[in-house]
């Protein structure tokens, strides 16, 4: 079996941070197939699954690792691996966090989580049986008054009682969407200068037309990446991939095809010039994939400005 060595990147509290992870956001519908998917991803040198209590899966995860783990006869172990989950909007005050956070470790069936982040910092009406997206019964959402930073308190309590492995008081991590066509480069810049390591979701887009901007061709099919992937012998994911890893951004692709999966990790032995990471760089449209303008009326949507 073909294996690559993912680089890491260190975290201001020290633990290294491996630059490409396991994105697995509607990953697939056949829960085995997913199952061997992320152990097929570990076998072959991925250390960094990125998860959620939103996603529903992660107890398909907690089995993978499980039996990864056992079929590596003690060469693999759990400390080897870094598992990241996420607070869902309608756990964001202190005791609905901690339910959130006790559901995912029981899906995970592990001890605890490497990295745990505040899924968006909007909170939703909680204790309503009314599921992750409440609405009233004349179809509004219903929101919660509950500041993130309350959330972010209760991740705190979560390291003195030692269920987050890898987390300290100052954030190490902000993950945002991030490709070509929306480069958030403000951000980027932002949490680089305070120490914030960056990282992207949907890093290779949606695969199809965008029924929003007609005009934009499909991200993997612009004339720009196909030309650069030419010239290196690489795919346009990989030269989308590399070209987030350049500017010291960990991505988060998503797959269940094990030759994309394996092809997702060879970016590392290839560097785009600077006049191809600026001709990139020019592709910008600030264009979200998984937008969420429609919460833009909550008191915490945070993406009024760039």
């Amino acid at each position: 079996m073909e294996t690559v060595e993912i680089k890491n990147i260190k975290l201001s509290n020290g633990i290294d941070f491996s630059m490409i992870g396991l994105g697995t956001f509607r990953n697939a519908d056949d829960k085995k197939m997913f199952i061997e998917a992320v152990k097929y991803a570990i076998k072959i040198g991925y250390r960094h699954i990125d998860g959620a209590w939103l996603y529903g899966i992660e107890d398909a995860i907690g089995q993978a690792v499980r039996e990864v783990i056992e079929e590596s006869n003690g060469s693999l172990k759990r400390e080897d691996l870094f598992i990241v989950s996420k607070i869902w909007n309608t756990f964001h005050s202190r005791g609905e966090a901690r339910k959130c956070l006790d559901e995912i470790l029981n899906n995970l069936a592990t001890p605890y989580v490497d990295l745990l982040l505040v899924h968006w910092p909007m909170g939703f009406a909680e204790n309503l049986g009314l599921g992750p997206f409440p609405k009233n019964e004349q179809g509004n959402r219903l929101y919660s008054d509950v500041h993130f930073l309350e959330t972010y308190h209760a991740l705190e309590d979560f390291v003195k009682e030692e269920v987050l492995d890898n987390c300290e008081i100052k954030p190490v991590n902000n993950q945002i969407e991030i490709t070509p066509y929306l480069q958030n480069k403000n951000l980027v810049e932002f949490c680089q200068k305070n120490g914030i390591v960056v990282s992207a979701y949907g890093p290779l887009g949606a695969g199809q037309k965008s029924t929003t901007r007609p005009d934009l061709p499909v991200l993997l099919e612009n004339e720009v990446l196909v030309k650069i992937a030419k010239k290196h012998e690489k795919t346009p994911a990989q030269v989308c991939l590399r070209w987030g890893i350049q500017r010291n951004i960990v991505m988060l692709p998503k797959s269940i095809t094990p030759k994309r999966i394996l092809e997702n990790a060879q970016i590392f032995d290839f560097e785009l010039t600077d006049e191809e990471m600026q001709e990139i760089s020019k592709l910008d449209q600030n264009y979200r994939v998984y937008g969420v303008e429609m919460l833009a009326n909550h008191k915490y949507y945070p993406f009024h400005q760039d």
